[in-house]
C-alpha cells in the first residue's frame, strides 16, 4: 500500500490500492491484481469495484493442471458478475520455466458474468484477444442494483485507494465498429438449448404465479377471452398448465370467443380449434349487438351506418368484451385472466379501464411479444399440449397481428398492428435497452443498427423461419425509435400505473408500478427526443 516504483527515471504508484481513472471517458476506472488474488474470499478487486473500478485486470503466473481452466473461468465469471465489472485475466504462457510446471497462456475477458473473448491455450505464437466492454451497461447495472450501493457504503474506508488520472485519447468522431455480438432479441437467447431452457422457466413462472393466485383466492374457475391471436393463446396454455398442477378440470377454464364488427373468420376459427383441442369450456358470445347499442346511445355516426372508425368506435368493442368477461366471472365465481403483453403495455397499445388493460390477474404482463412467439413455438415443437394443438398453434403464429377492430371489405384485416406501433422485434429491442439500462436513444440505435442492419450476419434463434428473418436500416431504426419514445413516455404511463398483478418473468424487467418501473404519469419524452438528433 502506498508504494512507488521507478520507471524510466520517474516515480510511479504501485500496488493494489491504485485506481487508474480515465479523464476523458466516463466510467472507465481500472484496477489490477495478481494471480491468486482472485482465489481468496475477498479479492482486492472487490473493494476496488465498490470504490468505482469498472475494469478489473489480473496478471497471473498460474500454471496449467488438468481441470484448472474450467475452475479459473468459473471464478472469473462469477467475480465479474458479483462486482458488476469487466474482468480481464491473463495467465503466463510459453517461455516460463518447465522445471516442475507447465503453462497454457490462457486469457479471458468477462463482462458481468458473460464471456466476451478467450485466447487459445498452449499456443505456439503470442495470443492477442480483443473485446468491446460496455462501460455504460456496467454503470447502469450498478445504479439499478441497490444492494451493490449498500455494500459500497458498508465497505467505504476499508481500503483507501490512490486515484491516478490518465487520458484514453480515444477518437470520438469516428465509428470504430463493434466486435461484440448484439443479440437481435435481447429477451430471448440465440442458442437453441438456452432458448428452450428459458421458455421452460418463463412458462412455469407464469403458471406458478397463476396457481398461487388461484390458491390464495380459493378460486377454482377462471374466465378468459380467446381471440385466436398470440397473447390469448399463450395465456390459455399457461392457464391449462396451472389447472393441471392444481388438479382442477380443464372445463373450469371458461374460454369465450367474442366476435364483433371486424373479427376475421380465421381468428375465430382458430379460437374454437384451440379451445376444443385443449378441452376447456368453450362458448361464443357475439358482442356486435351490445356495441351497436352503445354506439347508438352515445350518438356515434357509425350507429347510423356512417363509416367513422375512430378511437371511440374501437374502444366500444374492447370495452364491451372486458365488461362481459367481468360479469361472466361474477356469475361463475371465477377470476378474469388478462392476456395483454409487456410490449403492448410499453407502447400503450391497450384500452384503459374497461378494456383489455384490465383483469384480475395477467400472466403475460411482463412477457414481450417476441418472447410470447418463442413460447408458443416451444409448445408446438414438442407438442406439449397434444398433437391436436400443433397445427392450430402454427397457424396462429402465421396470422397477421391485428386488433381486428375496423371492418374490411376484402376479408383481410384492415389493420396491421405493426403499421401503427412499429415492428415488435425492433420495439422490444428498444424497450429492453431503455428500461433495463436507461441508454439514450443514440446508443440504443447504435446497438440496434449492429443487431439488425444485415439479415445474414450473426445468429438467429433456430425457430424463426428464414422468410421472417429481415433487416432494418438506420432510417427504419430511427423512425420507429421516435414512435417508441413518444408512446412510451408521453402516452402510456397512466395505464401502467393501474396495472393488474402478474408475475415478473425475465431479467428485462417488468413495467409494474409496484416493482421495476415506478414513473410519473405525466413524464415528458423531450430529453429523449433531443438525443435522437445524435442519430445520423
Amino acid at each position: 500500500m502506498g508504494e512507488h516504483i521507478e520507471v524510466a527515471g520517474r516515480s510511479a504508484p504501485f500496488g493494489s490500492d491504485v485506481l487508474l481513472e480515465a479523464s476523458d471517458f466516463d466510467g472507465l476506472v481500472i484496477h489490477t491484481e495478481i494471480c491468486e488474488d482472485v482465489w481468496v474470499p475477498i479479492p482486492p478487486s472487490t473493494r476496488a469495484a465498490l470504490a468505482g473500478a469498472t475494469v478489473l485486470l489480473n496478471l497471473s503466473a498460474s500454471d496449467a493442471i488438468v481441470g484448472k481452466s474450467d475452475y479459473r473461468a468459473t471464478l472469473c465469471a462469477s467475480h465479474s458478475a458479483r462486482c458488476l465489472a469487466a474482468y480481464l485475466y491473463s495467465a503466463a504462457g510459453q517461455g516460463e520455466s518447465t522445471t516442475d510446471l507447465a503453462w497454457d497462456g490462457e486469457a479471458l475477458v468477462f463482462e458481468n458474468g458473460a464471456l466476451l473473448a478467450k485466447a487459445a491455450r498452449f499456443a505456439d505464437e503470442p495470443q492477442l484477444i480483443l473485446a468491446d466492454v460496455d462501460i455504460g451497461r456496467l454503470t447502469a447495472e450498478r445504479m439499478r442494483q441497490g444492494t451493490f450501493g449498500d455494500c459500497a457504503d458498508h465497505e467505504a474506508g476499508a481500503t483507501t485507494f490512490r486515484r491516478v488520472a490518465f487520458e484514453l485519447d480515444a477518437p470520438r468522431d469516428k465509428n470504430l465498429g463493434l466486435l461484440r455480438n448484439v443479440a437481435r432479441f435481447p429477451f430471448a437467447p440465440d442458442d437453441e438449448a438456452r432458448l428452450a431452457e428459458l421458455c421452460f422457466e418463463a412458462f412455469n413462472i407464469q403458471a406458478h404465479g397463476l396457481r398461487q393466485r388461484l390458491e390464495a383466492t380459493k378460486t377454482q374457475k377462471l374466465v378468459i377471452g380467446v381471440s385466436g391471436g398470440l397473447d390469448s393463446t399463450h395465456a390459455l396454455l399457461v392457464a391449462v398448465t396451472a389447472f393441471e398442477q392444481l388438479g382442477l378440470p380443464r372445463e373450469n377454464i371458461l374460454g369465450f370467443t367474442l366476435p364483433a364488427f371486424a373479427t376475421s373468420d380465421r381468428t375465430k376459427a382458430n379460437a374454437w380449434r384451440l379451445m376444443r383441442a385443449l378441452g376447456v369450456g368453450a362458448q361464443e358470445i357475439d358482442v356486435t349487438p351490445a356495441c351497436k347499442q352503445m354506439l347508438a346511445d352515445i350518438g356515434h355516426p357509425a350507429a347510423r351506418g356512417v363509416a367513422v372508425y375512430d378511437t371511440t368506435y374501437e374502444n366500444v368493442q374492447a370495452g364491451a368484451r372486458t365488461s362481459l368477461l367481468f360479469r361472466l366471472a361474477n356469475q361463475n365465481d371465477a377470476i378474469v385472466l388478462g392476456t395483454g403483453d409487456l410490449s403492448e403495455l410499453a407502447l400503450g397499445w391497450c384500452t384503459y379501464g374497461v378494456g383489455d388493460q384490465m383483469s384480475h390477474y395477467n400472466v403475460n404482463a411482463s412477457v414481450p411479444k417476441t418472447l410470447i412467439q418463442h413460447l408458443i413455438r416451444w409448445c408446438a415443437r414438442d407438442a406439449h399440449f397434444g398433437a391436436d394443438t400443433v397445427a392450430v398453434l402454427h397457424d396462429i403464429l402465421d396470422t397477421e397481428i391485428s386488433p381486428e377492430l375496423v371492418p374490411s371489405a376484402a376479408g383481410e384485416p384492415a389493420q396491421r398492428t405493426e403499421d401503427f406501433v412499429g415492428p415488435y422485434a425492433l420495439q422490444d429491442f428498444n424497450l429492453y435497452y431503455t428500461t433495463r439500462y436507461g441508454f439514450p436513444p443514440s446508443k440504443t440505435a447504435f446497438l440496434a443498427f449492429h443487431a439488425w442492419a444485415d439479415a445474414d450476419a450473426g445468429v438467429w434463434p433456430a425457430d424463426i423461419p428464414p422468410a421472417k428473418r429481415r433487416a432494418y436500416d438506420l432510417e427504419d431504426i430511427k423512425r420507429w425509435l421516435v414512435v417508441f419514445l413518444r408512446r412510451f413516455f408521453a402516452a402510456s404511463q397512466f395505464k401502467r400505473s393501474a396495472l393488474p398483478n402478474g408475475p415478473k418473468v425475465s431479467s428485462g424487467g417488468s413495467l409494474s408500478p409496484r416493482g421495476d418501473w415506478r414513473a410519473p404519469s405525466d413524464a415528458s419524452a423531450q430529453a429523449w427526443l433531443v438525443d435522437i438528433d445524435e442519430i445520423p
